[in-house]
């Protein structure tokens, strides 16, 4: 597994090593010995999938509230995805920073998002499926976010007219927003 920090301090691309041939190809997607040698040390309790049937569908930007916060480790099963954190810790020098990489069935590329981060993506292709693991259950008391669009943090989305659920039109401005995140 080669891990690759991100520009926002305790996020990290993770890539697989893939064993492929003429049948297709092996990979170990969670290895809990692999992870914890490479200092990625978090107890996953959930899994959860997604099936995002047309493109430009943009879940997000969501997270949950201390004491029920979430790390999440994302990969996609089929199709592709942009997928963004922010950054939502308050004291963090890159506080309201983003970053957003291409998550696919192809670059089989993995995005651990520790907690205190903000986490959405849009569809690239139709019928994407994303797969996360979380370190916490969901908490509907606790569930937050950040309007996908808001001007303060300049996300450069690959659509401009997203696909959205009624909750993800609705959540406030990064200014307005709960937040209880510390570095």
């Amino acid at each position: 597994m080669n891990v690759t920090p991100l520009k926002l301090q305790g996020a990290s691309l993770l890539e697989p090593v893939v064993h492929g041939d003429n049948r297709g190809f092996f990979m170990e997607s969670y290895n809990e010995e692999v992870m914890h040698n490479l200092g990625i040390n978090y107890k996953f309790i959930q899994d959860n999938q997604s099936l995002s049937a047309e493109v430009g569908v943009l879940r997000g930007l969501h997270y949950q509230l201390n004491p029920k916060a979430q790390t999440k480790l994302i990969r996609v099963l089929t199709g592709a995805i942009y997928d963004v954190i922010v950054d939502i810790r308050r004291n963090s020098p890159t506080f309201g920073q983003w970053v957003g990489v291409i998550l696919s069935e192809y670059n089989k590329r993995q995005l651990l998002v520790p907690k205190g981060f903000a986490h959405g993506f849009c569809t690239l292709v139709p019928n994407t499926q994303v797969l996360y693991k979380v370190d916490e259950y969901y908490s509907p008391e606790n569930d937050r976010g950040i309007l996908w669009n808001d001007p303060a943090l300049g996300i450069d989305w690959p659509t401009s007219a997203p696909v959205l659920s009624d909750k993800d039109q609705r959540h406030p401005l990064l200014k307005d927003a709960e937040l209880n995140f510390e570095l």
